[in-house]
């Protein structure tokens, strides 16, 4: 007698040490190497700096804990698309992850394999015709670790993020025990003609803590999620928090805030080499390609897990193939093939690092309307108990809805073209959804 095929599922198999790194892994990117000058010359002194960071921090550990909520009691694959879908409907649901399959994730995907590919050839003098072909082979390779079960995926995850913080560390000891300048001096000369504000200060550090939320998308594959999740995401953001802070501080604590006015991107490298000579630039760079490729990892092992969820409702083209899940490795192998190649493209023919910022306001409309999901949720279901709630409810929540609406007013006023371009990503999925719906009846 034949035996019932059984149905392959997703390998629940990602511990709290997993998820944790996967929260840490693809925070932490090159945005803390980089934006240190940035975010000094817009808030307009070191203090008011540190001050841009700590807020920055403050709001994305708001919207951690606001998630966590619903992860808690949405603890499915999918991630944000499943909020959507549970809270509101279908329709929005769909949009939500479209943005994300589509061009949010691949390019981001892209921008980090360009980058890399830039980082590579600078430290082993390869010839600058070489980075494409560069970029996507180490999107490819990263890709390929994540065709093999999710253990190999997580454990990577695990020791690149325990690589990068290795840097982070150095930077933090050096800058507080053997840094002599004035760490909160006020004498910054020129930087306040071109400051931003402070408000645009806060936004660029609000960037570089973009990402906690991915590892929502694994909710189908961490061992009990409604308590894993939240732990993950609200001890994950914590951690890059403080780390942030004391990295800045301790930068402004080595150099002072002028220098790294005057440095610019540079800051950081100068740092290494003069606490640490030669061999310290070098050491930086290895750190910073490490950091790069552990963020690539932990956005090429989630988002397609939410092509795969979308798929599996039948709400994508090709629905049976890319919900497939070989039998072996339990992974999503067609989605993650597809979101290969639509990076793939975008390292070739266009500017990832725009299509990226392009999806930035979209992607905070679809926070703002999953922060009011938990109010939602609360009324909807006023008796059920929570695994877990967000803190101070209703303050925490309302400060994640505030800081949303603050990016998307921000991406208002200074990219106008960029939000018409980010909503026209998203109308493109709407008659994608609706020929799916219209081709099931």
């Amino acid at each position: 007698m034949e035996k019932p095929h059984k149905e392959v599922e997703l390998n629940r198999s990602l511990g709290l040490w997993s998820a944790l790194s996967l929260v840490i892994g693809t925070i932490i990117g090159v945005g803390i190497f980089v934006r240190q000058a940035a975010v000094i010359d817009d808030a307009g002194s070191p203090t008011a700096a540190l001050l841009a960071w700590l807020a920055g921090g403050l709001l994305t550990l708001a919207a951690g804990l606001t998630i966590a909520e619903l992860a808690s009691q949405i603890p499915s694959t999918g991630g944000l698309y499943a909020y959507m879908e549970e809270i509101y409907n279908k329709f929005w649901g769909f949009l939500s992850g479209w943005m994300q399959i589509i061009v949010y994730g691949p390019a981001m995907i892209a921008a980090l394999g360009s980058y890399l590919a830039i980082l590579l050839g600078d430290f082993f003098h390869i010839n600058p015709f070489w980075n494409i072909p560069i970029a996507i082979g180490a999107v490819c390779l990263i890709g390929l670790l994540n065709v093999f079960p999710n253990r190999y995926g997580a454990a990577f995850a695990i020791i690149t993020t325990i690589c990068k913080l290795v840097p982070v560390a150095a930077l933090i000891i050096f800058g507080l025990f053997f840094g002599h300048a004035n760490a909160l001096s006020q004498s910054i000369n020129h930087v306040h003609t071109t400051a931003g504000g402070f408000g645009i200060a806060m936004l660029a550090t609000l960037f570089a803590f973009d990402g906690w939320i991915l590892v929502a998308n694994l909710g189908g594959e961490i061992k009990n999620p409604k308590k894993m999740l939240p732990r993950a995401i609200s001890l994950g953001i914590i951690i890059v928090m403080i780390a942030y802070l004391l990295v800045s501080f301790g930068v402004l604590k080595s150099i002072g805030g002028e220098k790294v006015h005057e440095l610019g991107t540079a800051a950081i490298p100068y740092i290494a080499q003069k606490d640490f000579g030669v061999l310290g630039g070098k050491i930086l760079s290895i750190g910073i390609i490490i950091s790069i490729v552990g963020c690539m990892n932990g956005k090429i092992m989630t988002f397609p897990r939410i092509m795969y969820a979308m798929a599996k409702e039948k709400q994508l083209p090709f629905a049976k193939q890319l919900s497939y899940l070989n039998e072996k490795t339990r992974t999503p192998i067609f989605s993650i093939m597809l979101t290969l190649v639509i990076a793939g493209i975008m390292i070739s023919f266009f500017d990832a690092d725009r299509l990226s910022e392009l999806c930035i306001f979209t992607i905070y409309c679809f926070y703002v309307m999953a922060f009011v999901g938990v109010f939602i949720l609360r009324k909807r279901n006023p008796k059920q108990k929570r695994v877990f709630s967000v803190p101070l409810f209703p303050f925490v929540p309302l400060v994640a809805i505030g800081g949303s609406l603050f990016v998307i007013i921000s991406e208002i006023m200074s990219d106008p073209i960029g939000v018409v371009c980010s909503l026209g990503i998203v109308a493109l999925g709407i008659p994608v959804y609706y020929f799916e719906v219209m081709r099931k009846k």
